[in-house]
C-alpha cells in the first residue's frame, strides 16, 4: 500500500481540464477482483451509514454550523447534549483522531504560514472598509490574540468567525461602544412571497430513527483502511469482529467503493428531506458541500460520475416536481484571490467540483440557473487591488459552467459592500447581500451600520441577477445579544427575531445553527405561508419513528414445580397466545415526517428535546429492615451465607494478628537472650580491680564507676521493654525474660 505524500500540493500542477479526478489503478500485486454490479452485491458487505454505531462514519463539521466560515465550537449544534447515551469507546475506531481532513485543508506542508501565530485584526472604530481585516482566510485558523506576533513580511491570516468566543480587550470595547449606534429600517417584507431557506442540516431529522441527513463523511484513514479486504468478506463489517485484513493486499478500488457508499448514502436521504421542507412550507435549501468527501482533494479526487449520476437526477426530479431551490457554498477555503499557487489550484478542483454535483441534479432551465454556488472573496494579503487583480485574473480561466453559477458574498473580515459590488457589476456576477456581515464591515464613509441605508443599493445589487436572469437571493442572521464588538459579532445566534427589509419576493437564507427551526420560529412570529402545519414536539417522545417491539420478559419458576405451579404455568401460557398486537409499523415514506400532528418544532435551547430521556442512576435511599432481618452497608438484606463469610473474615483477621504478635514476641525474646549473654561474658575481676584502684573515695568512685555500665546495660534492657509493651495480649504465659531486670551491682 502506497504511503501518502507528504506534500500532495506541491507536485507538478495541472490545467483544470486535465485534473486528476481518475482514480488510478491498484498497486502492484495480486489484482483486484472486478467490481460487481451495483444491483448484485452481497448484502452482508454493506455497513451501516449511521454514524451513531459506525465508527468509520462521521458527522460533517461544516453541516452542524450557522454557515461555512462559521468555525466556533458554540456556532455547532451539540451533539453531546443531544445524544441519550454515549458512544461505546470500548470499540477500537478505524478513524483517525486528528485534525479535520476536509479537501482544502490538507495542505499542511505547503502553507506552514498558516500555523504562524498571528493577533487577530481589530475592527476599526467605524467599521469601514475592513481595514482591521488585513487577513487571509484561505488558510487555517489564526493563533489566539495573546500569541506572539508573526513576522510583519509574512501574511497574516485570520479564519472568519473563529474568535467569537475571545474576550474583548478594553481598547477594543470602548472602540466598539464609541461606535454610532446601528439605523436600521422598519420595513417588513409583508405579506411574504418568497422561500425563506435553511443550509445543509434538518435537526429533525437527523436525530430521528434511522437518522436522515446528506454530510455524512470520514477520514482518510478510513479510506486507507477499507482499501484491505475483510477478514470474512461474507459478513458485514464490524469494529472488533470483522475488520479489514492489513495481512492482504491493499486495492484502492476497495477504498474507493467505501466512500461511494458514503456518497450515495448521503444523496439518497435528500429527496426525503425535500419532501419534509415541502410539507412544512420551505422551498429552499443549501446542499452541503461535504455531501462528497474529499472530491476535490489532490490525491483522493474523484468524479460523481457515473456513479453518483443517476442518483443526484433523481434528486433533481423531486426538487423540480416540488419546486425547490437548490444551492451551494463553497467553504472559507476556496479563494481565487489568493497569491499561493496551491491554494488557487484547489479552489478550481473545488469549484470544478460543485460545478460537477448542481449540473448532475438536471435540473430544469430556470432551477438550474438558480443553483448557483456562493463564494467570499477572500483575504486582502496586505493589498486589496493586488487581491482584486488575482481575482480577475483567475476568474477569467474558470470553465463557463462555473462561471454561470459563481457569486460573491460580502464578508464579514475584509471585503464590504462598497468594495464588491463594483467588482460584481465589472465581471457579471450576481452579489449576494449578507445583512449580519454588512452591519460588521461597511464603509463609515458612505454608508451608516444597520438595514435603513443598505436599501439605496438595492437596485445595483438586483441588477446583477437579473442581467443574467437568476433568481436573487440575500443571506439574512443575527449575532448574539452579548457581542459588542465587531469580533464578537460574528458569532451567530441560534435563532432569529426578526426579517430584513428586503423585498417581499425574496429567496432569503437563514443561516442559524437551529437550521430549520430558526424558519419556523420567523413563521410562527410573522405568520408566514406554512405557520400552521406544524406543532410543538412532545419533548423525547417520537410517534413517528418504527422502534424494535421488545418481547415480555420470561417469568422465573422455581426448579421442581409442583402440580399446582404447572396447572398455573399452562394458563399463563394461554394467556400469552391472546397478548396484544404490536404497535402499527410506520410506512419508510412517513418515518420521520412528523406524524398527522406535525410535531417537529422545539422551543429555543431545547434541542435535547430530540433524543430520549437519559437515563440517570439515582443512588438508593436509606431502606428500614424487615423484622427479623440486617441490611448490609449498600442497603442490601444479609443472607446467612453473607454473615458466614463475615464471620470467616473476622477469624482470618484475628488468627493474622495473632500470627503476627507471636513474631514480634520471638523478636523480643531474641534481643533480651543476646543481652543477658554478654553479660554473663564478661570477666569477674575486672569489678574487683576497678574497686581497689579507686582508694578513699570507693564510695564516690563506686558510684561513678558503676554509672557507665549501668546505663549501657539500661540502654540494651529499654529496647525489649517498648517492644514488649507493643506486643498485644495473646491468651498465652509470657516469657520471665520480658520483665524489667536490675543487673546493676549491689554493695
Amino acid at each position: 500500500m502506497p504511503k501518502r505524500k507528504s506534500s500532495t500540493a506541491l507536485a507538478q500542477p495541472t490545467s483544470l481540464p486535465d485534473l486528476p479526478y481518475q482514480v488510478p489503478e491498484a498497486e502492484e500485486g495480486p489484482p483486484a477482483p472486478k467490481r460487481a454490479a451495483r444491483g448484485s452485491r452481497s448484502s452482508g458487505r454493506k455497513a451501516s451509514m449511521n454514524p451513531d454505531t459506525n465508527a468509520n462514519v462521521l458527522d460533517a463539521p461544516e453541516a452542524f454550523r450557522a454557515s461555512p466560515d462559521a468555525d466556533t465550537k458554540d456556532e455547532r449544534m451539540d451533539l453531546d447534549k443531544m445524544f441519550s447515551k454515549e458512544k461505546d469507546d470500548s470499540l477500537p475506531s478505524l478513524v483517525n483522531n486528528g485534525d479535520s481532513d476536509t479537501s482544502l485543508s490538507e495542505l499542511s506542508d505547503i502553507e506552514s504560514l498558516a500555523k504562524a501565530t498571528a493577533p487577530p485584526a481589530k475592527a476599526s472604530k467605524q467599521g469601514g472598509k475592513g481595514k482591521a481585516a488585513k487577513a487571509s482566510a484561505d488558510e487555517k485558523p489564526a493563533a489566539p490574540a495573546k500569541a506572539k506576533k508573526a513576522d510583519a513580511k509574512e501574511p497574516q491570516f485570520l479564519d472568519p468567525e473563529a474568535d467569537g468566543e475571545e474576550e474583548a480587550d478594553e481598547e477594543e470595547i470602548k472602540a466598539a461602544l464609541a461606535r454610532p449606534p446601528p439605523v436600521n429600517s422598519d420595513i417588513l417584507p409583508l405579506p411574504w412571497k418568497g422561500r425563506l431557506g435553511y443550509a445543509c442540516l434538518n435537526t429533525y431529522l437527523r436525530f430521528s430513527n434511522p437518522p436522515v441527513f446528506s454530510s455524512r463523511t470520514c477520514r482518510i484513514a478510513s479510506i486507507l483502511e477499507n482499501r484491505h479486504p475483510l477478514s470474512n468478506p461474507n459478513e458485514p463489517p464490524h469494529a472488533t469482529k470483522n475488520r479489514p485484513d492489513k495481512d492482504q493486499p491493499a486495492s484502492i478500488r476497495k477504498g474507493q467503493e467505501f466512500v461511494e457508499q458514503l456518497c450515495l448514502a448521503n444523496i439518497r436521504d435528500i429527496p426525503k428531506m425535500l419532501r419534509w421542507n415541502d410539507r412544512y412550507g420551505i422551498k429552499f435549501m443549501r446542499l452541503s458541500s461535504e455531501m462528497f468527501p474529499f472530491a476535490s482533494h489532490p490525491e483522493y479526487g474523484y468524479k460523481l460520475a457515473p456513479f453518483a449520476s443517476e442518483a443526484l437526477a433523481e434528486v433533481g426530479k423531486v426538487a423540480a416536481e416540488l419546486g425547490h431551490r437548490l444551492t451551494t457554498h463553497p467553504g472559507q477555503f476556496t479563494q481565487l484571490g489568493s497569491p499561493r499557487k496551491p491554494v488557487i489550484d484547489n479552489a478550481l478542483r473545488d469549484l470544478d467540483y460543485h460545478n460537477e454535483m448542481l449540473s448532475l441534479l438536471k435540473l430544469p432551465p430556470q432551477q438550474d440557473r438558480d443553483a448557483v454556488m456562493i463564494l467570499h472573496l477572500g483575504g486582502v494579503f496586505g493589498d486589496k487591488e493586488a487581491t482584486l487583480a488575482r481575482f480577475r485574473e483567475n476568474y477569467a480561466t474558470l470553465p463557463q459552467g462555473v462561471k454561470d453559477r459563481l457569486v460573491l458574498e460580502n464578508d464579514d473580515v475584509s471585503w464590504c459592500v462598497h468594495e464588491l459590488l463594483p467588482l460584481c457589476e465589472e465581471l457579471n456576477i450576481p452579489m449576494v447581500l449578507d445583512y449580519h456581515h454588512h452591519n460588521i464591515v461597511f464603509d463609515s464613509t458612505q454608508i451608516r451600520e444597520g438595514t435603513k441605508d443598505i436599501i439605496d443599493l438595492y437596485p445595483r445589487i438586483l441588477a446583477t441577477w437579473k442581467r443574467k436572469n437568476i433568481t436573487p437571493k440575500m443571506h439574512y442572521s443575527e449575532p448574539t445579544p452579548e457581542a459588542i464588538t465587531g469580533r464578537q459579532k460574528r458569532k451567530h445566534n441560534p435563532r432569529v427575531a426578526t426579517l430584513p427589509p428586503c423585498p417581499n419576493d425574496m429567496d432569503l437564507m437563514i443561516e442559524a445553527k437551529d437550521k430549520e427551526q430558526a424558519v419556523f420560529e420567523l413563521m410562527r412570529t410573522f405568520k408566514l405561508p406554512g405557520f400552521d402545519t406544524f406543532n410543538d414536539m412532545l419533548p423525547h417522545i417520537r410517534k413517528d419513528d418504527n422502534k424494535p417491539v421488545k418481547p415480555p420478559p420470561k417469568k422465573k419458576t422455581p426448579k421442581k414445580k409442583t402440580k399446582k405451579q404447572m396447572e398455573e404455568e399452562d394458563q399463563d401460557s394461554a394467556a400469552s397466545d391472546l397478548e396484544p398486537a404490536p404497535p402499527a409499523v410506520i410506512e419508510d415514506d412517513e418515518v420521520g415526517m412528523g406524524g398527522p400532528d406535525g410535531r417537529v418544532y422545539w422551543p429555543p435551547g431545547q434541542e435535547h428535546w430530540l433524543r430520549p430521556v437519559k437515563k440517570v442512576v439515582k443512588p438508593r435511599e436509606n431502606k428500614k429492615a424487615p423484622p427479623g432481618k440486617e441490611l448490609d452497608e449498600q442497603g442490601r438484606i444479609v443472607t446467612a451465607a453473607m454473615k458466614r463469610k463475615r464471620v470467616k473474615e473476622e477469624e482470618d483477621a484475628i488468627n493474622a494478628a495473632q500470627k503476627e504478635g507471636e513474631e514480634m514476641a520471638k523478636k523480643v525474646e531474641a534481643v533480651v537472650d543476646e543481652g543477658m549473654k554478654e553479660e554473663e561474658e564478661e570477666p569477674a575481676t575486672a569489678k574487683g580491680k576497678k574497686s581497689k584502684a579507686k582508694g578513699g573515695n570507693a564510695g564516690k568512685e563506686k558510684g561513678d564507676g558503676e554509672s557507665k555500665p549501668k546505663t549501657k546495660k539500661k540502654a540494651v534492657k529499654e529496647e525489649p521493654e517498648e517492644a514488649v509493651a507493643a506486643v498485644p495480649t495473646l491468651g498465652r504465659r509470657q516469657s520471665t525474660r520480658s520483665k524489667k531486670v536490675d543487673y546493676a551491682e549491689e554493695d
